[in-house]
């Protein structure tokens, strides 16, 4: 890149020489060491067969404007070289922040990878020493058990021969006796006791077999399988399918794709995050990744999502049983909605600010505007509204030349305005509010002015002082409206057509639509009296409302249907 800005530099300098010239003159050398200022060099001309140089009135006057000329050619061609250089150190910073993440998270990796393996041998020596110990047990209580019947068997049979013996020493004694008189009677006992002899009651068969080799193992199909143990393969990476997503109604619908079927993907893991840059998320960003598990089809719906940053970057990955691939190439899909901040500045100093929440204030005066000093909102100019992709234009909304709202106009103005494009907010109210408003105004509307009541602003009215009512107000004329009051109301504009319609933000049953033709931008703006409210921004216009607004086009009231 050195290289092509050293050619550059070059050309541009042969380019700004005059034709015929070779090579610097004097006065340009000085001029380029800095020897003379631009003002002081004066050129000579030469007339053919002088002697000596002759100034000339047209080169001291042309020579000053020739070199501005080139010298703004020069600056020219060094802001693009500048500006080319600033790009690359941007791209350079960022891929160095990049791979010093990747360092850290190969790192952390490794050490996870094998910490997960460690434990798994030793979850699979757990099971085998449980397994060890099991069949060991199961061999000891066998052994043990049949010892205990051939024992038992063994005392038996000794106890029967040690008897049997006795009776047959006793029995030979008798027959070798030559006493007559006793021999009937003892040969008869004999024969009793033999009768009745244990050895005789005897099985001769053992109750247990020696044999254990029904215990024994063979573990060769299961070393085998050990043996073949390996790292599990990776899932493929899904591709998502951007022609297929589809972002509308506050919801982002992600589709993906594998390059290959895998039978073996269990769930996937998708991954969100806001960001204010198109293309390759940077290392530096103000929003975390939001994170979706289990997930067992190629595409998920994220809903009720509030549309505050210019783009939502997406990835996602595959996951079998036991290990993750690698994440998507990330995609950034434009999440484009009004948003905006409330100018506290502009508020009645009745009414307390507190981001997108005003609440009546009675104390008002020299308190809240010492709270105010204190926590004083940036000017609109300076808003961080002003980021956001709102309109082809973003302005200003500061009133010049008035401080705030005050006497009996409750009113507090947003900080964007509004000067093309269909645009929607919606607004929670507390329905105990004494007096509620919402609408549009004109930056021209007066501090003094209430909304509705002047040529600057329309609004819809909820009046509960002494009876309880809804209308719709604009130049100050009303028009009672036959609807429920509800809960919270979604404001819709489009500003080319000049529409401005007032939905129930729950039901998106529309309210009361005003036709007109807006001459200058307009400012979303409420008013309160004895309650409170909060709006909700980050809006897309409801697909229901787009469809609900060609259809009523030419049906929906006007202005001039105000009475």
């Amino acid at each position: 890149m050195g290289n092509a800005v050293v050619c550059d530099e070059e050309e541009t300098l042969k380019a700004l020489r005059p034709k015929g010239v070779g090579d610097r003159c004097p006065s340009e050398d000085a001029l380029h060491s800095g020897s003379i200022s631009t003002s002081s060099a004066v050129l000579t001309h030469h007339k053919p067969g002088d002697g000596g140089g002759i100034p000339s009135v047209f080169a001291a006057v042309a020579a000053p404007v020739h070199l501005d000329e080139r010298m703004g050619d020069q600056k020219e061609s060094l802001r693009k070289i500048t500006h080319t250089l600033a790009v690359k150190n941007d791209e350079i910073s960022n891929f160095i922040c990049t791979l010093k993440q990747s360092l850290e998270n190969l790192e952390a990796n490794s050490n996870r990878v094998q910490d997960d393996l460690e434990t798994e041998f030793s979850s699979l020596h757990a099971v085998l020493d449980e397994m060890k110990e099991n069949m060991l047990t199961r061999i000891k209580q066998e052994r043990a058990s049949r010892t205990y019947e051939l024992q038992n068997q063994l005392n038996a049979c000794s106890k029967a021969l040690e008897s049997s013996e006795e009776l047959l020493e006793l029995a030979n004694q008798t027959l070798c006796s030559s006493e007559t008189d006793g021999f009937t009677q003892a040969a008869k006992d004999i024969k009793d006791s033999v009768t009745m002899a244990p050895a005789f009651r005897l099985s001769l068969k053992a109750k247990a077999s020696d044999n254990m080799s029904h215990l024994m193992v063979d573990f060769s199909q299961e070393r085998t399988m050990l043996q073949s143990l390996k790292f599990l393969p990776v899932p493929p990476t899904p591709e998502i399918q951007v022609s297929e997503c589809q972002v509308s109604d506050n919801t982002v619908t992600v589709v993906w794709s594998l390059p290959e079927p895998d039978n073996k993907i269990d769930h996937y893991i998708l991954e969100h995050r806001r960001t204010n840059h198109e293309g390759t998320p940077r290392i530096r960003e103000d929003y975390p990744w939001m994170v979706v598990e289990g997930i067992r089809e190629e595409q998920h719906t994220i809903t009720g999502l509030r549309f505050d940053t210019r783009y939502m970057t997406f990835r996602v990955r595959a996951c079998n049983k036991a290990v993750a691939g690698e994440f998507s190439e990330p995609v950034a899909l434009e999440t484009h909605a009004f948003t905006f901040k409330l100018d506290s500045s502009s508020a009645h100093q009745n009414l307390k600010v507190e981001d997108l929440c005003v609440e009546w204030d009675s104390s008002g005066g020299k308190v809240q505007e010492i709270r105010k000093e204190k926590n004083r909102t940036n000017s609109p100019m300076h808003s961080p509204a002003r980021s956001a992709l709102m309109s082809p234009k973003r302005a200003p909304t500061a009133r010049p030349g008035r401080d705030r709202f005050t006497a009996e106009s409750y009113t507090v103005l947003a900080d964007t305005m509004i000067d093309a494009g269909q645009q929607y907010w919606e607004v929670k109210f507390d329905k105990e509010s004494k007096a509620f408003a919402v609408g549009v105004a004109l930056r021209s509307l007066g501090r003094f002015d209430q909304l509705g009541k002047s040529s600057a602003s329309w609004c819809i009215h909820l009046n509960n002082w002494l009876q309880q009512s809804l209308t719709a107000k604009y130049n100050n004329k009303a028009r009672t409206l036959d609807c429920p009051i509800p809960n919270s109301i979604g404001v819709y504009v489009n500003y080319d057509e000049g529409v401005l319609s007032f939905y129930n933000a729950k039901t998106k049953q529309l309210m009361h639509t005003f036709r007109t033709k807006f001459q200058q931008p307009i400012i979303p703006a409420f008013m309160v009296w004895n309650g409170s409210f909060s709006v909700v921004t980050g809006l897309q216009v409801p697909s229901v409302v787009q469809s609900g607004q060609r259809k009523n086009s030419g049906t929906s009231s006007s202005n001039a249907s105000l009475t």
